[in-house]
């Protein structure tokens, strides 16, 4: 599904992704985890076409995505999630989850003119589909609540109910459980999960969270210094006195796996 072979990137002296190779399987949900300033924000930015990388090449269904930019992955159906949230402040809960879905029959001028019908038809659709998800994250409460007054753990529902207005394949979650009460990020989990099985959507979860990770994940690969340190199980990284190492400072050589 999402192939990652050899990328690097490297800013002046400094190398914040250095060789880095896995596959995210398709249908699974894989765990990206390590210490902090191992470079997974960074990997995830250049997957998701914010940063180009140094070098290396980004496969998506075998389709070389290697430097392209968000929009275009966003139709090949790779979508991403960020540490702090990325609302529109200023809009309801309803209008952010409204404003997702592409190519929507309103956004031409001369459509919203001379198909005023079909405008019309189409934003019941997504105003239905909307419904839904609010729904499903149990924020249909808050639908007509400004963004900006969620707080931080709806804010991160709202940033996970975007993902579900696309079409996309493979989603990638950055840190989706940091400052989320335990209630919310049970929820959260719990919309992960069904999406996953009933959806099929392919997941990479970023999260310091490692009982989240372990509920979530069937495959987890750990970074450490930009690199890949592990891969495996959950039971087989906890065992893996290298991670170990890593996680309590230690510095440590990348081990294959």
């Amino acid at each position: 599904m999402l192939h990652i072979d050899n990328i690097s990137k490297h800013f002046s002296s400094i190398r914040a992704v250095d060789g880095c190779s896995f596959r995210v399987e398709a249908g699974k949900i894989t765990g990206l985890i390590g210490p902090n300033g191992a470079g997974k924000t960074t990997l995830f930015n250049i997957i998701a076409g914010f940063l180009k990388p140094t070098n290396g090449r980004i496969a998506l269904d075998n389709r070389n995505v290697t430097g392209f930019p968000p929009h275009q992955l966003f139709h090949y159906g790779l979508v991403r999630t960020f540490q702090i949230p990325r609302e529109f402040g200023r809009m309801t809960v309803l209008e952010n989850l409204m404003l997702v879905p592409p190519d929507q029959v309103g956004e031409s001028l001369l459509a919203s003119w001379f198909r005023w019908g079909r405008t019309c038809d189409r934003e019941v659709e997504v105003r239905d589909q909307a419904e839904e998800v609010l729904e499903c994250l149990h924020l249909s409460h808050l639908r007509d609540e400004l963004a900006c007054n969620l707080s931080g753990g709806q804010k991160k529902l709202l940033e996970l109910g975007r993902t579900m207005m696309t079409d996309a394949k493979v989603v990638l979650l950055d840190e989706p459980g940091a400052g989320v009460n335990r209630t919310l990020l049970g929820r959260l989990a719990e919309v992960i999960i069904q999406q996953n099985a009933e959806q099929g959507r392919t997941f990479c979860i970023i999260d310091h969270d490692l009982e989240l990770v372990a509920r979530l994940c069937d495959r987890v690969i750990v970074m450490a210094e930009g690199k890949v340190l592990a891969q495996g199980s959950m039971d087989d990284i906890r065992q893996n006195s290298a991670v170990q190492e890593a996680y309590l400072g230690t510095k440590v050589q990348p081990v294959n796996t």
